[in-house]
This record gives structure tokens, sequence and C-alpha cells, in this order.
């Protein structure tokens, strides 16, 4: 989390108070989730939104709004989160996992290459802020016949040229967990423009949704949902930190770009590359290094400056495939009847592949050799400057 204060403050405030006068803070009688996905949808330029109470649920929601199911595969990167497959098996379906490239995002070429007649849909992760090659995915998309839906979990109000994230593809999901852009300390959002996808989601996030008032405009047959829903406390905090958004996201490009144009050029370092630029949430400066050797001489001097550590996405753990040792493992719910990797829809000959650590070398190549940290809205000229001065010098050891 990046910004909080007095504002959040007075909308806890304000929406206890209502409660105290006969408001509530439950989903469904409240004013504040209304509020909060209406304003998300028009900042993200979608039709719907759906408050939810984590990224994860967003992202199920997305997958059960575009019909995935057991039978189907959905492609997922090596680099994310583990919330990105889980929300795959969720739904029942198998996730099959893609090489990212430089900028460490999924590899439109390994989607390809792992497209079956069972891939059913794509999730690209827009990882560190950093936007997926989206014009490359949604072309593979339209070509065979696939679903995109967009895992925007780190990078809540980003864009790829000039349309937001989570707006590209055909649904998206969003974090408001306390370590994202925005935070409510946990929480989400599903989007879409697709109505039958809103429907299926809607349905599904709130397993008491045919006794809502929505319920008799729905044209998708109620089935059993779950409980994903947003609290009114949430939103409320969410209102304030959407007003913040914009102006944090316009800080920390700035602050990127400032560096990038200070080290462009440089002999020593190579400067990651991103899909784009300005739609890019300037969370992160990461570099690449030709070898690994060198990326970790980089960092130990850059630590030593005492005015910035980098760190390399590969000590990350829980964001690398091969620690994902329910994935791994193919250990993919509590009770075998239950688990996607042994429902008889999805023992297929097609399904030859299995997991292993080794399956996804490109990527693990890319995340040893990347050094990356993070940046903030907080960052004046004169920190810019000194964050500038420490790379050069820890370039100069390498």
């Amino acid at each position: 989390m990046y910004e909080i204060g007095e504002p959040e403050i007075q909308a806890l405030a304000r929406t206890i108070r209502r409660t105290m006068n006969g408001g509530s803070l439950f989903r469904y009688g409240g004013v504040e989730s209304e509020r909060f996905e209406e304003a998300w949808s028009r900042k993200i330029g979608v039709e719907h939104t759906i408050g939810v109470n984590s990224g994860t649920s967003s992202l199920i929601c997305a997958l059960v709004g575009l019909g995935v199911g057991p039978g189907d595969e959905v492609i997922v990167p090596a680099y994310t989160f583990m919330a990105s497959p889980l929300a795959v098996l969720a739904t029942g379906a198998i996730p099959v996992i893609a090489e990212i490239d430089s900028t460490l995002t999924i590899d439109p070429k390994d989607v390809e290459r792992k497209i079956t007649r069972r891939t059913k849909a794509v999730m690209p992760v827009h990882m560190c802020g950093l936007p997926s090659n989206m014009t490359a995915l949604m072309r593979i998309a339209r070509r065979c016949k696939l679903r995109v839906a967009e895992d925007c979990c780190q990078a809540d109000g980003g864009s790829y040229k000039g349309k937001r994230l989570g707006s590209i593809g055909h649904a998206g999901g969003f974090s408001f967990n306390y370590f994202k852009i925005v935070s409510c300390g946990d929480g989400g959002a599903m989007v879409t423009s697709d109505r039958v996808c809103y429907e299926r989601a809607l349905i599904h996030h709130d397993g008491g949704c045919i006794f809502r008032p929505h319920a008799r405009e729905l044209g998708v047959h109620p089935f059993a949902g779950q409980n994903y829903r947003m609290l009114e406390i949430q939103a409320a905090v969410m209102n304030e930190q959407l007003k913040r958004l914009d102006r944090m996201l316009g800080r920390m490009r700035r602050v990127k770009k400032k560096i990038y144009a200070n080290l462009e050029g440089h002999p020593k370092l190579r400067l990651m590359k991103s899909n784009d630029m300005d739609g890019d949430c300037g969370a992160t400066v990461g570099f690449n290094f030709e070898s690994e050797k060198q990326r970790k001489r980089f960092c130990e001097a850059l630590a030593k400056s005492g005015v910035i550590a980098a760190g390399s996405p590969i000590d990350s753990g829980r964001h690398v495939y091969c620690n994902w040792e329910p994935i791994m493992e193919e250990r993919g719910a509590h009770h075998p009847a239950m688990d996607p990797y042994r429902m008889p829809a999805n023992r297929t000959r097609t399904r030859k592949r299995r997991y292993s650590k080794g399956m996804c070398r490109a990527s693990l190549d890319v995340l040893a050799r990347n050094a990356m940290f993070g940046t903030s809205p907080a960052w004046d000229a004169k920190r810019i400057d000194a964050v500038v001065r420490a790379c050069e010098t820890a370039a100069e050891g390498i």
C-alpha cells in the first residue's frame, strides 16, 4: 500500500455511522459497494464490475464467467503468484504453464506452442505493474477462438496502448491486497463488458444471488455459487483509494521514466523492456544482465550503497512456478473426487505433458538474470538522482 490516511478514516466512520442509523455493512443494503463498482467500471472502461473479497476470487469469477470448467485447459505464465493457477483449478480446469520473456510477462510464442484442442483460455498476468503483450495475445485468441482473462492483480489502473488493463481481454481480475497499488487490506474486482460473463460471475460470487433484487433481471439460469462478496467497509476504503490511483500512477511513471532516461545507453546496464512504457504502472525498475553472476554482483554492490536494494525475481519463491508445490505435485483439491487432476473429464491423451521443475528453463534463466526494485510515488528529484547514482556505481563492479 502506497498511501492511506484521513480520507479513508473518514470514509470508514461515515459507513459505520450510517449503519448505526439503519444502514448496513453487508454488501446488499449499503451504498459503498455499488458506488465503487460503478466508479471502477468507469475507470477501467468496462460495462460491469463485481466487487469481491480477494484477487483470487476475482480470477475465479472471471474464469467461471467465461465458461471455463472440467475438460478445459488455461494457459498461465511461469512467473506469477500461485493464485493464478489456483483460480484455474477452482473451476475444475487444468493450468498449463507457459514461458515468460524478457518483459517478465507471458511469451506469446510459447502460448501458441502450448495450445491444444483442450485450451479454453489464456491468462496473461501483468506482473509488477508490467503490461503483457496484449496485441499478440489477442491476435492468437481470435485466431484460435480462445477466451482471455487478464490477471491485473499487480497492475491496478495500468494500461496498454491507451486501454486500461482488464478491458482488453474478455474479462479481468484485480486485487486490493495490502501489497497492491491501491488497497483495502484485501479485496478485489472482476470486470467484463460481456453480459453473460457478468451474470455467470455474479451468480458464482454470491451463493444467495437468487434472493437479491437483481435476480429477476438475470438471463442466466441460477446455479450454486460461492461467497466472494465485498464488504461495505472494504468498498468505503476503495472509494477513497480510487481517488488517489491516477495521481500515484502518474508519479511512479515519471519516476521510472526519469531513471530510465538517466541510465539509457549505460555500457553495463541493460534496462528491462516494457511492452508499453506509457501504460506501465511505473512500479518496478528492472535490469537484464548477461549472466546470473553479473546480476548478483550488481545487487550486492547496490545493497552496499545504502540507497536502494534490488532483488531477483528468481529469489521471490512464491512467484516462481517450480515452487508451487500443490500444482507441481498435482494435488488440486482437498478430496480426490473434486481434484481436477483426477477428474475423468481431464484424463486425456492430449494432456501428455506433466509438470517438472525444469519445464520452463527459459523463464528460470530470465528470472535469474534479472534485478529489480520497486519505486514509490513519494520519491522526489533528490531521491531519484540518488538511486540513479547508486545504480551507476554498482554497475562499475560488474
